[in-house]
């Protein structure tokens, strides 16, 4: 989805995992529709410092959403050794 910067000056747009997407003046890049939904960023569409693409699009900022974490056996389990490597 297209974002595009209103404002006269640059911005730095927070996207999820710790990410940032600058726009100059008037300028336009492009966030997935999760980036879309992400606090930060839904509150400066809500200012109207951020214009997206679709017109109808109101993003929901949750407060707390939290995440779970999956079920399951998952991935291998990290001792905290570091592996042996090279001639020995």
């Amino acid at each position: 989805m297209d974002v595009t910067n209103k404002t006269k000056k640059p911005l730095s747009l927070p996207l999820p995992g710790g990410k940032k997407l600058f726009l100059g003046p008037g300028k336009t890049g492009q966030v997935s529709p999760k980036a879309l939904k992400h606090p930060p960023l839904a509150a400066l569409i809500e200012a109207g410092d951020v214009a997206t693409a679709d017109s109808d699009f109101k993003p929901k900022a949750t407060g707390g959403g939290g995440k779970t974490p999956p079920s399951g056996a998952g991935g291998p389990k990290s001792t905290g050794a570091m592996r042996q490597s090279g001639d020995r």
